[in-house]
C-alpha cells in the first residue's frame, strides 16, 4: 500500500458527513466572491493577462470564465478562475499547513462539472480540499512548526493544490481508486510555484492557484484516458516529498483520513492580505479603538512568529516601502499603517490596496518587525503577535493577539462570511445578482446546476471586459 493508493481509496469511496457537506458550499461562495472582486479590480494584471492568453489559444467551449463570460476548454477556464480566486490574497487558509486550498480545488471542480463530469460535486470538492490540506500538513516539522515547503521557497498552496484539484476532478469523473491514484501520480509532475514574489514583488503568485487548477483538470483527464503514475510518487526516493520538503510526516496524510476532517479547520480571511499580517492588523485596530492617535506615534514594534519574518518583514527596505498595492499585501509595516489610519471593510479592505498612500508609507517607515517568543510558540497553529507603540510623549502602549481574527480562536461567523461574499461580489455585479448567485451556491447540495454560478456578462456584469 502506498500513500497515493490510500488517497485514491479515500477519494473514490468517501461519502462526507453532513457537517462537511454543509461546509463545502461556503467554500464555493468565498471563492466566487473573491474571484468577482478580482475581476472588478482596477489596474489588475493577472486576470486580464490570463484571459487574454487563454483567448489566444481558443479551443472547445466547455466551461465558463467568471466575469469575462468566455467559454473555454475546462483546463483553461479553471486556470483563469483559479487565478482570479487567488489574486487578492483573500482566500481561505488551513492551519497548520498555512496553505489556501479552495482557490485551486473549487475552480478545477466547477470547470470539470460544467464540462459534463457526472460525479458528486460536493464530495469531490471535499475530497480535494482534504487531500490538499493533509499534504500540506505532512510538510510541517512537528517539533519546530517550520513549514518545510516554505523553507525551500516552495508555494505549498499551488504544489499541493494541484494534487487536490486532480483528486477532485478524478472523483467527479467517477474514476476508481486506482485511477485516482494515477491522477495523483500525474499531478505531482505538474505542481509548481515559488514564493520570491512575496518578498520582492511581481504578480506571478496570483496565477499559482490558476496553474494548480489547470494542472488538476489535465492530470485527472489524462488518468481517465489511461495515463499512469508511479505508485510511490509521494513517498518514493525521487518522489514528491523528496523533491519539495526533504522529509515528511506520513501520518499527517493518512491518520484519521475520512474521520477527522482537516477541511473543517480551514478558516476564512477577514482582511485581503497575507495571513501573517493579520495579527498586527488586529493589534493596530485594537489600539486605535482604545484611543491611539496615529499622528502621536513615534515608534512601532511588531512582534510576530520568527518563521514569518521572511515573508512580511524581509527585505526590510522593501517591506517599509512596497512597490505596488499588491506588494503591500505582504508587508507587515504597510498593513499596520493601513489599520492605524482607518482602513476600509472589516478594518483593512480591498480599496486600501488600490495604491500606495504617502501618510501610510511614512508610518510604515516607523515600524520595526521582530521575532516574538510567544507568537513563535503558537505558530503555525495560530497567527499571534504583539504590537508596541511608543508615542511622541514617551508613553508605551501594547496589545497582544493570541490568535488573529478569523483564525482558529476567533473564526468568522457564517453571517460574516456571507457579508464578505456580498461585499466582494457587488464590486462586479448587482445586489440582486449576488443574491441569486448565493442562492445558486446553496442549491448545489440538492443538485442545482453548476451553470447557474456563471451569470452572463451581457445581463449582469456592470463592465464587460
Amino acid at each position: 500500500m502506498t500513500l497515493a493508493h490510500d488517497l485514491g481509496e479515500f477519494a473514490a469511496t468517501i461519502d462526507p458527513p453532513a457537517r462537511v457537506r454543509d461546509d463545502v458550499p461556503t467554500r464555493i461562495l468565498d471563492v466566487l466572491g473573491n474571484a468577482l472582486a478580482a475581476y472588478a479590480e482596477e489596474g489588475a494584471d493577472a486576470g486580464p493577462a490570463a484571459i487574454r492568453a487563454m483567448r489566444r489559444w481558443g479551443g472547445v467551449a466547455e466551461s465558463t470564465v467568471l466575469g469575462y463570460g468566455d467559454r473555454l476548454p475546462a483546463p483553461n477556464a479553471a486556470f483563469v478562475n483559479g487565478t482570479l480566486a487567488h489574486s487578492l490574497d483573500y482566500d481561505d487558509t488551513h492551519l497548520p499547513s498555512v496553505l489556501h486550498p479552495s482557490a485551486s480545488v473549487v475552480p478545477a471542480a466547477l470547470a470539470a462539472a460544467e464540462a459534463g463530469a457526472p460525479g458528486d460535486l460536493i464530495a469531490a470538492i471535499a475530497a480535494g480540499i482534504e487531500v490538499t490540506n493533509r499534504l500540506g500538513m505532512a510538510g510541517c516539522d512537528p517539533e519546530t512548526g517550520a513549514n518545510l515547503y516554505f523553507e525551500r521557497g516552495q508555494h505549498a498552496t499551488s504544489i499541493c493544490g494541484t494534487i487536490g484539484a486532480a483528486v477532485a476532478v478524478a472523483r467527479l469523473y467517477e474514476l476508481d481508486a486506482g485511477r485516482i491514484a494515477d491522477a495523483v501520480g500525474i499531478a505531482v509532475s505538474m505542481g509548481a510555484g515559488v514564493l520570491e514574489a512575496n518578498r520582492t514583488g511581481g504578480s506571478v503568485k496570483r496565477t499559482h492557484c490558476g496553474w494548480a487548477a489547470h494542472g488538476g483538470v489535465v492530470a485527472a483527464t489524462l488518468a481517465a484516458e489511461g495515463l499512469t503514475g508511479p505508485p510511490t510518487v509521494l513517498e518514493g526516493r525521487f518522489g514528491f516529498f523528496t523533491a519539495h520538503t526533504g522529509r515528511f510526516d506520513a501520518s499527517a496524510v493518512t491518520d484519521g483520513l475520512g474521520e477527522r476532517w482537516e477541511l473543517l479547520r480551514t478558516v476564512f480571511k477577514p482582511y485581503p492580505s497575507n495571513h501573517f499580517t493579520h495579527a498586527g492588523i488586529d493589534g493596530a485596530l485594537a489600539l486605535i479603538a482604545a484611543g491611539l492617535d496615529p499622528d502621536d506615534i513615534a515608534e512601532i514594534e511588531l512582534g510576530v512568529a520568527e518563521p514569518v519574518l521572511r515573508t512580511i518583514a524581509e527585505p526590510a527596505a522593501e517591506k517599509a516601502r512596497p512597490r505596488t498595492g499588491y506588494h503591500a499585501k505582504f508587508s507587515g509595516p504597510y498593513t499596520l499603517a493601513i489599520a492605524l489610519t482607518g482602513g476600509t471593510g472589516l478594518g483593512v479592505g480591498l480599496d486600501d490596496f488600490a495604491g500606495l498612500d504617502a501618510r501610510r508609507l511614512e508610518l510604515a517607515a516607523k515600524v520595526r518587525v521582530v521575532a516574538d517568543p510567544a507568537a513563535t510558540a503558537a505558530f503555525p497553529r495560530a497567527f499571534a503577535g504583539v504590537l508596541r507603540v511608543c508615542t511622541k510623549a514617551g508613553v508605551l502602549l501594547e496589545h497582544r493577539v493570541d490568535s488573529s481574527r478569523g483564525g482558529p480562536g476567533h473564526p468568522l461567523s457564517p453571517a460574516e462570511v456571507v457579508s464578505k461574499f456580498t461585499g466582494n461580489a457587488t464590486r462586479a455585479i448587482s445586489v440582486d445578482a449576488a443574491r441569486a448567485l448565493s442562492d445558486a451556491v446553496w442549491a448545489l447540495g440538492s443538485g442545482g446546476p453548476v451553470s447557474a454560478l456563471f451569470p452572463t456578462r451581457e445581463t449582469v456584469f456592470r463592465d464587460a471586459k
